[in-house]
C-alpha cells in the first residue's frame, strides 16, 4: 500500500514549509522515510546556482486529518542541510541535540505554553474584534471565557487539540486567552529533543486547520497595540535533581537554577524571540525585559516558581520570558545547558 509523507521544515526565517512525496512503501519509523531535498533559493536559505536544500527525517508523526489513516500515511518532521552536509542557519535542532545528548546524570522535562492570535484576513485584527476600532470591553471576560461575546475561534482551537492526539503529540490542554482571538495551547512533558519536535508539529498543524477556516494564525508576541496582553512561549522545566522531593533536594536544585539563568540573562534575552521587547514591558503580566526578576506564584516575574512546587519543595519552575515566536530548540538547548553543562 502507498504511504504518503509530509516532508515539514523550517524555512529561513523561522516559517514552517511542506511538501508531500508518495512512496510505494510502507515507512514504520522515520528511519524508512528516505532523504529529499528542495528548492532552498524559494525559502530564503540558498542561491539560485546552488539552491538544492537536503530534508534529513528526524520525528514521525501520524497524519491527523479525517481523510488520511494515520497508521499509513505519517507527517515527518525534518532537518535541513546544505548539498555539502552543512546544518542550514534556521537549523537549530542539531546545535539543541548536541546538547541533549552531553553526558549528564539529569532527565531535562520541558511543558511549553505556546500562546497565538486568531487573525481575520479581511480585517486584519484578532477575532472577536470590530472592523474599525477596538473592543468596548477590556480584556477580563475572555480569559477561559465561554459564550459567543467571549470566545473567538474555539472551533479552530478545539480542532487542533484533537488532531495534535490523533498525530500522537503530546498535548496537554487549551485554553482561551486574555485577549480576544487569543489562544493557548500546552506541548508537554517531554524529554530533551523532543519538546521541540513536537511543539514545531503542533504548530504545523496548528496552520493548516487554520488555514481551512481561512483565518490566520500569529505568532507574533506583540501583534497589536494598546492595553492587550502580548502572547509568549512560557517554558516550564524541570530536571530529576529538581523533581526529588525529598530534604528539599529538589528546591535547593531550583534555587540554584534559577541563580544561574540570572547570570545569563541577556544572553538568553537574545535568542527567545523577534520583537520580545515589544511584549516584555513590565505590564500585561509580563517581566521588564532588561530585568532579571523571580518570584513564587508571581507573573511579572522573569521565572516563576509554582505554589504547588513551594510547597512541596521540589518539581518544576517556569520561565516566562520566551515569546510565541521563539524557537523551541533554541529555548530548550539554552536552558539546559545554562542550568546543566555550565558552572
Amino acid at each position: 500500500m502507498p504511504t504518503v509523507i509530509e516532508y515539514i521544515w523550517i524555512d529561513g526565517k523561522l516559517n514552517l514549509r511542506s511538501k508531500t512525496r508518495v512512496l510505494g512503501f510502507e515507512c514504520r519509523s522515520v528511519k524508512d522515510v528516505p532523504i529529499w531535498n528542495y528548492d532552498g533559493s524559494s525559502s530564503y536559505q540558498a542561491n539560485s546556482i546552488d539552491s538544492e536544500i537536503i530534508l534529513l527525517p528526524c520525528a514521525m508523526f501520524r497524519n491527523p486529518f479525517p481523510d488520511c489513516d494515520g497508521e499509513t500515511h505519517k507527517f515527518v518532521l525534518c532537518e535541513t542541510t546544505t548539498s555539502t552536509n552543512f546544518p542550514t542557519e534556521s537549523n537549530k535542532r542539531h546545535i539543541a541535540n548536541k546538547l541533549f545528548n552531553r553526558k549528564v546524570d539529569e532527565e531535562p522535562w520541558f511543558g511549553l505554553e505556546q500562546e497565538y492570535f486568531l487573525i481575520s484576513p479581511t480585517t486584519n485584527t484578532p477575532l472577536g474584534f470590530p472592523s474599525c476600532g477596538e473592543p468596548t470591553r477590556l480584556q477580563g471576560p475572555y480569559y477561559c471565557g465561554v459564550g459567543a461575546e467571549n470566545a473567538f475561534g474555539r472551533k479552530i482551537a478545539e480542532e487542533h487539540m484533537y488532531a495534535c492526539i490523533r498525530a500522537g503529540i503530546k498535548i496537554s490542554g487549551m485554553n482561551a486567552e486574555v485577549a480576544p482571538g487569543q489562544w493557548e495551547f500546552q506541548v508537554g512533558p517531554c524529554i530533551g529533543i523532543s519538546a521541540g519536535d513536537e511543539l514545531w508539529m503542533a504548530r504545523y498543524i496548528l496552520l493548516r486547520i487554520a488555514e481551512t477556516h481561512n483565518v490566520i494564525v500569529s505568532f507574533e508576541p506583540r501583534p497589536i497595540t494598546g492595553d492587550w496582553n502580548g502572547s509568549g512561549c512560557h517554558t516550564n522545566y524541570s530536571t530529576k535533581t529538581m523533581r526529588d522531593v525529598t530534604d528539599s533536594v529538589g528546591i535547593d536544585a531550583i534555587n540554584t537554577a534559577i541563580l544561574k539563568l540570572e547570570k545569563k540573562h541577556t544572553e538568553h534575552m537574545e535568542v527567545y524571540g523577534e520583537n520580545n521587547r515589544d511584549r516584555m514591558s513590565g505590564k500585561h503580566e509580563t517581566a521588564s525585559y532588561d530585568t532579571f526578576s523571580h518570584g513564587i506564584g508571581d507573573r511579572t516575574c522573569s521565572v516563576r516558581i509554582g505554589n504547588d512546587t513551594y510547597d512541596k519543595k521540589g518539581g518544576y519552575f517556569e520561565d516566562r520570558r520566551p515569546a510565541s515566536n521563539c524557537d523551541p530548540y533554541i529555548v530548550t538547548g539554552k536552558i539546559f545547558e545554562t542550568t546543566c553543562l555550565l558552572p
